[in-house]
């Protein structure tokens, strides 16, 4: 998915539904980026944090424990979602009203709602989806 995204150092990499945090994570080891990870799941959020801190990149990721839906994500440069179709449906005005014009979004096993993704790729079985917000 990152890679898709095209991550780089620049990104703020928004996980929405970050579950143990992997996503951002790994955006921050492997890509230099800074990420935030948004779970409604107390524990998970965290889990989360305790691996941030042993992958020593707790100062490049945060976790909010907040339900997706409400989130403030609008600083995000990309956003990352695995989430199932009806949740990536309700998404879809959240994401083109927040986001800024460029942010990449990448979306693991299903589209968000009708918008057409610009690209898709099969990985492991399974399709991955990117878009772009386009200009307003």
């Amino acid at each position: 998915m990152l890679k898709l995204a095209r991550v780089t150092p620049a990104d703020v990499v928004y996980d929405l539904g970050s579950g143990d945090g992997r996503i951002v994570i790994l955006a921050a080891q492997k890509y230099g980026a800074r990420g935030v990870g948004i779970e409604i799941v107390p524990e998970l959020v965290e889990r989360s944090r305790l691996i941030a801190k042993e992958g020593e990149v707790d100062d490049r990721v945060t976790f909010i424990e907040a339900d997706l839906f409400t989130a403030d994500i609008s600083k995000a440069t990309v956003v990352a979602v695995w989430l199932t179709a009806s949740v990536n449906a309700r998404l879809e005005p959240k994401l083109r009203r927040e986001l800024k014009p460029g942010t990449r979004i990448v979306a693991y096993q299903f589209p968000i709602g009708d918008w057409p993704p610009e690209q898709r790729q099969r990985v492991d079985g399974e399709e991955i989806f990117l878009w772009t917000v386009p200009p307003r």
